[in-house]
């Protein structure tokens, strides 16, 4: 089986860029699943009804979120099982962290963490991961991993290295190149990347990003517009024993200005 892994879509020009690329790249891909980093396909930030219809008209078949997951107040949009929180959240938060696809020859988990190294202090995510790993009832499994260390996000991938298919890591909206195959069996990318405005800050217009950084003032920050990047990953993998055989990078950008 084959699983796309789209970075952190950014506003309305990031939902647009996934919705017009993400067909044609499952079709030359191949891919059985699409999973989708959301949490802040919102204008100006987090998930909403429409921005996750948008990702869903795409072709995702779960959408991840992160630290913005609650921004819009939105709770009512984690009732659907496909739209995940991190896992690590306290109990009686909204959602859930983990989202089982019946495949009908296999069954697929996906699984959503969050770090807590320069992040919200939740729950320890390792030993949320070991509790979550004891029901999951299948061995093809997905996490994405949303945190800002680096050290963390390796650490989690040698951590499960050999019990989950792919650890891919969300949050920083710059693509990695240490894509690599975790003793033989683990998918592992450090970040994933984002899809949004190419001339950007991380998807925010670039001005606004220059005058918080130069000032270090209040600014409004605005989502950048069109031409747009998409940063994803393509991931196979043996659906009898969840073992990854390979990961491939993805990133395109749309013609420019």
């Amino acid at each position: 089986m084959r699983v796309l892994m789209f970075g952190d879509v950014v506003g309305e020009a990031g939902c647009a860029c996934f919705q017009h690329h993400a067909p044609r790249i499952k079709k030359q891909y191949q891919a059985d699943l699409i999973v989708v980093n959301g949490e802040n396909s919102a204008r100006g930030n987090g998930i909403t009804k429409q921005s996750a219809d948008d990702l869903f008209a795409g072709g995702a078949d779960v959408i991840t979120t992160g630290n913005h997951c609650f921004r819009r107040r939105s709770y009512d949009l984690f009732e659907d099982s496909r739209i995940l929180r991190p896992a690590n959240y306290p109990e009686g938060a909204p959602g859930s962290g983990v989202c089982v696809l019946d495949c009908g020859a296999f069954r697929f988990a996906v699984i959503n963490l969050m770090g807590t190294a320069f992040m919200e202090p939740l729950d320890n995510p390792f030993t949320t991961i070991d509790r979550i790993l004891e029901t999951v009832g299948t061995n093809n499994i997905l996490l994405d991993f949303h945190a800002e260390a680096t050290s963390e996000k390796r650490a989690m991938g040698w951590y499960l290295a050999g019990r989950v298919s792919a650890v891919i890591g969300t949050h920083t909206h710059v693509q990695t190149a240490d894509e690599e195959l975790l003793e033989g069996k683990t998918a592992y990318l450090t970040d994933v990347g984002m899809t949004g405005g190419a001339y950007s800050v991380l998807g925010v217009s670039v001005e606004a990003a220059i005058e918080k950084q130069r000032f270090h003032r209040p600014v409004t920050f605005t989502e950048a517009p069109p031409p747009c990047m998409l940063n994803a990953v393509c991931i196979e993998i043996d659906s009898k024993t969840g073992i990854s055989t390979k990961i491939e990078r993805i990133n395109l950008r749309d013609s420019t200005k």
